[in-house]
C-alpha cells in the first residue's frame, strides 16, 4: 500500500513540475562558477528536478543496500546461535537463611517514649 501512495505522489509531483516548467519557457541567464550561459527556464527546471531525483534515488539505494547487508549479518548470527550447543538448565540455589544470632533482638530494658 505504501508503494502505491509513493507512486501516486511521484505522479502528482511530476505533473505539477511539468506544468510549472511549461508555463516558464523564457530564456534565463545562468551563472556557473566561472562562466555564464543562457538557457530556457523549462530546461533548468526539468534538469534540476531530474538531478534532485537521481540524488535522492542514489541515497535510497545506498541505504537499502546497507540495510540488506545488516539483515544478512544478523540472520547469520541468529543461525549460528540456533545451531550452537544446547545448554542444560542449571539450578539456582537460594542463599542460606541468616542465623538467629544475627537477627536483631528487642531488649526489654528500653523504656517507652512518653
Amino acid at each position: 500500500m505504501k508503494a502505491q501512495w509513493t507512486f501516486i505522489f511521484i505522479l502528482i509531483f511530476a505533473l505539477v513540475t511539468a506544468l510549472f516548467a511549461v508555463i516558464n519557457v523564457e530564456p534565463v541567464q545562468v551563472h556557473l562558477l566561472f562562466t555564464e550561459t543562457t538557457a530556457p527556464l523549462i530546461l533548468i527546471i526539468l534538469s534540476s528536478t531530474l538531478l534532485g531525483g537521481l540524488i535522492v534515488g542514489l541515497i535510497g539505494i545506498t541505504k537499502q543496500f546497507k540495510l540488506k547487508r545488516t539483515i544478512k549479518t544478523l540472520e547469520k548470527q541468529l543461525n549460528d546461535l540456533k545451531s550452537g550447543p544446547i545448554q542444560t538448565e542449571t539450578t539456582v540455589t537460594a542463599p542460606a537463611a541468616p542465623s538467629p544470632a544475627a537477627a536483631p533482638s528487642i531488649s526489654s530494658d528500653t523504656k517507652p517514649v512518653e
